[in-house]
């Protein structure tokens, strides 16, 4: 590990300031030591499949998941499919994979919202009994046009003082799809007067003639998040119900539910700061923008912020775990900077990641002096700091391959590497001198370069201790196998997209070298039948997994997962000066 990797970013981040910090735990523990649900914990992750999991969803789990372990206590899994209109069986799938992936269990505890459609269909109906909820027909327009604005009172529907009876009736037209979309709500009958609008005579139910995923055609009236969501918990005999900061003005909502049916019990909703992420957009409707204008090629785009798409890049449970401990639990939002989670990344893929030579931008090297038809093998580790990791065989022979960055006809200063009169060490293998260059006749690009070796020098070092500074990686071209390798990078080059001032959309400030893709690399055969998946650091190039969509026996594709260092440090302080 040199000492760049070693080195801690060297801007302050916010995450580091708050780490370990988690209000949650201290309200836990003082309800255990209250004996509060008689010492019970019982935490749920209720997510929405309407779209693929993304990162601040994994601190809302880890979360969720981690606290109930914690407390030995458990954690749900309910899908809150009350939409059919935007759920797919495909992201109910997603949602498990990723959870697994991130090695969370629920057991036996996978729930659906729709499981509990029976029952909350009869809590309506005993609001409605109550006189606390009403059928309102009253036009979409209409309805938020009578809920007033901040400051200012709602006025009541006409229909808020339906009799009970009328009410019943047409809440089961509604029910048998008697009436038309939008042409009928149920209400609940609050307060016009709120300054909290969410108390302003919310939806309860509406009028959806979807089929859903689950149910069928049996439903053609659905409930709305914050009916379903609070009695699901209930019902699950939920303690802490965890959700995100813009549920806080949710919350009296949640409680007068709760307050006014008959139900097992009433758990506390807790609201965190969701994550913030510079250079990231975590919102599922501006995700899906991206794939819908072609900005990417789906969720599982190693460049989107989704865990599908992370997971496909190369990033590690572990480390995106290790992210969430050190930004902490805090109330107040705030942006932590993406170079926290890379640098994670690379502190844990620096550990564990196999060490192999890999050339994307090839150009021929002819060892003059090399016997033809000849090869021999360098012993060379897969981690320096490792040997528990091993070691493998690499060929080398007459003609071999090395960066063509490595080579400057006309180097500059402190150049180290190889030009006219230097002398290189090949890693591993043994010291080379350029002797010249052939060029295209026509374009006058260089097309392969002559060097001669110092049979001497096998394994690296110089025999009469002469001083060598540079060093390439190479591979042979006998030997190698060929892969296509894609360099992912951020996918906006601003740092927060979304807080533009200058009327700009967050889609014209995608960057556009997040994708860069190399066809015609050659890399050590023993990376032939690497895994789908799997993880490696290319030497002096970054880190590295094999594609696990795209990538097959005939066609490895390779993504790059980060690079080395984190260069875009030097990009936001020239930006910054």
């Amino acid at each position: 590990m040199d000492r760049s990797e070693r080195a801690r970013p060297s801007k302050e981040t916010p995450g580091e300031r708050e780490a370990s910090a988690n209000f949650i735990r201290d309200i836990i523990v003082q309800d255990i030591q209250s004996n509060k649900n008689r010492g019970r914990v019982a935490t749920r992750f209720p997510p929405e499949p309407n779209g693929y999991l993304h990162i601040g969803h994994a601190k809302a789990f880890c979360l969720n998941f981690g606290m109930a372990e914690e407390f030995n206590g458990t954690c749900n899994l309910r899908l809150d499919d009350t939409n059919p209109s935007k759920e797919e069986v495909e992201y109910v799938e997603s949602i498990k994979q990723d959870i697994r992936w991130m090695g969370f269990d629920w057991e036996d505890r996978l729930y659906y919202a729709s499981d509990y459609f029976d029952k909350l269909y009869e809590y309506a109906v005993q609001l409605i009994k109550a006189g606390k909820a009403y059928v309102c027909c009253l036009p979409p327009d209409k309805v938020s046009e009578y809920r007033g604005v901040f400051g200012r009172p709602g006025t009541d529907s006409p229909y808020r003082n339906r009799p009970i009876e009328e009410n019943l009736r047409l809440f089961e037209a509604m029910r048998r799809g008697e009436l038309a979309e939008g042409s009928h709500v149920l209400r609940a009958k609050i307060d016009m007067a709120s300054p909290n609008m969410n108390m302003r005579d919310p939806t309860v139910y509406r009028i959806l003639k979807v089929p859903h995923h689950r149910t069928g055609d049996k439903w053609c009236i659905y409930p709305m998040y914050d009916f379903a969501h609070c009695l699901s918990d209930s019902i699950e005999g939920i303690t802490h119900s965890l959700c995100s900061i813009e549920f806080e003005d949710h919350r009296p909502l949640y409680d007068w539910f709760l307050d006014q049916l008959e139900v097992p019990c009433h758990p506390q909703q807790i609201e965190f700061a969701r994550l913030n992420l510079s250079y990231t957009v975590l919102s599922k409707r501006y995700l899906q923008q991206l794939i819908d204008e072609g900005f990417v090629t789906g969720w599982y785009d190693p460049r989107m912020p989704t865990l599908s798409g992370m997971r496909r890049r190369g990033y590690t449970p572990d480390a995106i775990k290790t992210f969430m401990e050190r930004i902490g639990i805090a109330k107040k939002e705030g942006v932590v900077d993406v170079s926290l989670l890379e640098y994670i990344l690379r502190e844990q893929l620096n550990l564990t990641s196999p060490r192999v030579m890999a050339v994307l931008d090839p150009i021929k090297i002819v060892i003059d002096n090399y016997p033809e038809g000849q090869s021999e093998e360098f012993d060379a580790p897969y981690h320096p700091d490792d040997p528990s990791m091993g070691s493998r065989k690499v060929p080398f022979s007459r003609v071999i391959y090395i960066e063509r960055d490595d080579f400057r006809e006309q180097p500059p200063k402190k150049w180290f590497r190889l030009a006219p009169g230097r002398e290189i060490r090949l890693r591993y293998a043994c010291l080379i001198k350029f002797v010249n260059a052939v060029k295209d006749a026509k374009t006058g690009e260089i097309v392969e370069i002559h060097c001669t070796w110092d049979p001497e020098s096998r394994g690296g070092n110089a025999p009469d201790g002469r001083k060598v500074q540079g060093t390439s990686h190479w591979v042979s071209a006998a030997h190698a196998i060929s892969a296509e390798v894609r360099l992912y990078d951020r996918l906006f080059n601003k740092p927060h997209p979304m807080s533009l001032k200058d009327g700009s959309k967050f889609t014209d400030h995608i960057n556009p070298e997040s994708l860069k893709t190399m066809t015609n690399c050659k890399l050590e055969p023993s990376l032939k039948g690497a895994p789908k998946g799997a993880r490696y650091q290319f030497e002096r190039l970054g880190y590295f997994c094999v594609d696990s969509l795209d990538s097959t026996e005939q066609h490895l594709v390779f993504n790059r997962t980060i690079s080395l260092r984190d260069s875009w440090e030097k990009i936001e302080k020239a930006i910054k000066t």
